[in-house]
């Protein structure tokens, strides 16, 4: 993500954008990665990485490497910031503001920022506050004037509003002028704390741990979650960021209040919260984004009318996202709930967006009597709670709802159907993407539906019993079968590794996967690339192994 924001080629809020994301995905890695090799290093525990590292000389390499990637991330913005201004998009310090600007920021922070402030003074007999995962928080060093005393305080900004605050202009055509949340604040602290001057004052933001650790046999599986998921909330500090220019004594005390170690402080000297950078993308500024792009919808769908079930009777039909739109999976699940012939449908979600069109469709579903069952992926990182939600809702509407922890990797979705007027069941596969789910993410990850008819009877029976093992929580297969456990997945990829010593091996081997981090398979991967086989990785998030390899003939190349 981070090379694609230096993409020359890319206009620029696409590459503000992709910079935001690398600095989400390096939150998301402190919060996850980083916390499970710091809980390790707690423990004692002295086992060795596949790499042969101990988790504390694991820390140590991540905090150099981290260092370097935070320094390229700040270095591109400046670039990116310099850029964004030439093109009409400035965004100024509150000492840069005219005096019109101040005064109309004024007026927009007493109505709308002043009301969600709460100052808090830092004394005995006020505490240093929690601060919750990601809080971005203003830390001042405060004299009072009528005797000059001393006092710590704090600031903290309301996340559900957003950062930049565009500055109206009179000027037809002028640039858009922006202003920081933390910066209007700054203007205005006398009215926040009146009676005070600041002496020193700057920002910081702290990262917990949010790794959930939950025993997968507990009896019930769904309120053990509701209760790690508050315990979360409350998890150990383990990354500190503090602008670079807060007074030392400052931020001496503000180290200590959260308990973070030296080597969980990092001094910023740029701008803190760059995922928040994305919501500059909002502003109406089409000529510096991608060209907009229309999904097409399958022209055989079109041609029998939007009848999705005459579509796939007449031949298999291969969907891929986001080129083409996603609205038939929608509009297939809705005929299938409406239609009366229609008598059961099965269905996995592993992540489901806002006001979900599917998780609507399975409720009219069952409202009109058919049987549906939903399988619902409970560990679907940082979305637990909105899956928990959702399998409240659909169990509300009167579906059984099965709710098992195991890895989805495969989101399966099966509609049967009685036969009068000649029509037979018809199922539906979403093939090999964990990240499938309903206008999540689709446009992201390109991944591809087949829609199978009444002719492919061995598939869809494998695709019930998927479901079906699922449902009935097994997990091992001893006849080599499809299983819903990684770990079996894993097993299955190991006769590959025979592959390229055979007389005609494979030439080339291309992967696109969410994740790449077992040892196995990249050892695997390795012993192809070193038997002449081009290994092509696409990884979305996290890959073990690297762009290249000395041992290696061939490239083995990492796209992320």
């Amino acid at each position: 993500m981070l090379e694609e924001s230096v993409n020359l080629g890319h206009p620029v809020l696409e590459r503000v954008r992709f910079l935001s994301i690398s600095a989400n995905n390096l939150d998301e890695f402190f919060m996850v990665r980083v916390a499970g090799i710091k809980a390790q290093v707690r423990e004692g525990i002295t086992e060795r990485s596949p790499d042969g590292l101990l988790p504390a000389e694991q820390l140590v390499m991540i905090n150099k490497t981290v260092s370097q990637l935070a320094s390229d991330q700040q270095a591109i913005w400046s670039d990116l910031r310099d850029i964004l201004a030439k093109v009409g998009i400035q965004l100024v310090d509150g000492r840069d503001v005219t005096k019109s600007e101040r005064s109309w920021i004024e007026d927009h922070f007493l109505h709308n920022i002043f009301p969600l402030l709460t100052p808090l003074a830092i004394d005995p007999a006020h505490p240093f506050p929690f601060i919750p995962n990601l809080g971005f928080t203003v830390a001042l060093q405060l004299s009072r004037i009528a005797d000059g005393k001393a006092m710590n305080a704090l600031i903290r900004m309301p996340g559900k509003i957003d950062r930049f605050i565009r500055i109206p202009s009179t000027k037809e055509g002028a640039p858009a002028r922006l202003i920081t949340l933390e910066q209007a604040t700054g203007l205005f602290i006398g009215r926040l704390f009146p009676g005070y001057t600041v002496k020193g004052q700057g920002a910081f933001r702290i990262i917990r741990d949010s790794e959930l650790e939950i025993e997968e046999e507990a009896e019930d599986l769904v309120r053990l979650f509701e209760t790690a998921l508050k315990r979360r909330r409350r998890g150990s500090v383990i990354r500190l960021e503090i602008e670079a220019t807060m007074p030392e004594e400052l931020r001496i005390f503000v180290q200590h209040a959260l308990s973070a170690a030296d080597d969980e402080v990092i001094l910023v000297d740029g701008v803190l919260a760059m995922n928040e950078l994305s919501q500059l993308t909002r502003l109406n500024r089409p000529d510096l984004e991608f060209p907009p792009y229309v999904p097409r919808h399958p022209e055989r769908v079109r041609d029998h009318g939007g009848d999705i079930f005459a579509a796939i009777r007449q031949k298999d039909l291969v969907v891929h996202h986001p080129y083409e739109s996603f609205d038939v999976v929608v509009q297939f699940l809705q005929q299938a709930a409406r239609d009366p012939d229609v008598v059961a449908i099965k269905q996995t979600l592993y992540r489901t967006s806002n006001n979900s069109p599917i998780v609507r469709a399975l409720a009219e579903a069952a409202e009109a009597g058919k049987s549906v069952t939903a399988l619902i992926e409970l560990k679907a990182r940082f979305d637990e709670e909105a899956n928990i939600r959702w399998a409240r809702d659909l169990e509300r509407a009167g579906r059984a709802g099965g709710l098992r922890l195991h890895r989805i990797e495969d989101a399966c979705q099966a509609v049967d159907g009685g036969a009068p007027r000649g029509r037979q069941s018809h199922d539906l596969c979403a093939h090999r993407h964990r990240q499938l789910s309903p206008g999540h993410r689709a446009h992201l990850h390109r991944p591809l539906l087949l829609h199978l008819g009444s002719d492919h009877r061995p598939r869809r029976r494998a695709g019930l019993q998927l479901h079906h093992r699922l449902c009935r929580a097994e997990r091992h297969r001893e006849d080599g079968g499809v299983s819903a456990d990684a770990a079996q997945a894993d097993h299955r990829a190991h006769p590959r590794r025979d592959r390229p010593r055979q007389a005609r091996p494979a030439r080339r081997v291309w992967m696109k996967m969410n994740a790449l981090v077992d040892p196995d398979i990249i050892d695997a991967l390795y012993e192809a690339s070193q038997a002449g086989v081009s290994v092509e990785l696409v990884v979305r998030a996290s890959a073990a192994c690297g762009r290249g390899c000395r041992d290696c003939p061939r490239t083995s190349a990492s796209n992320r």
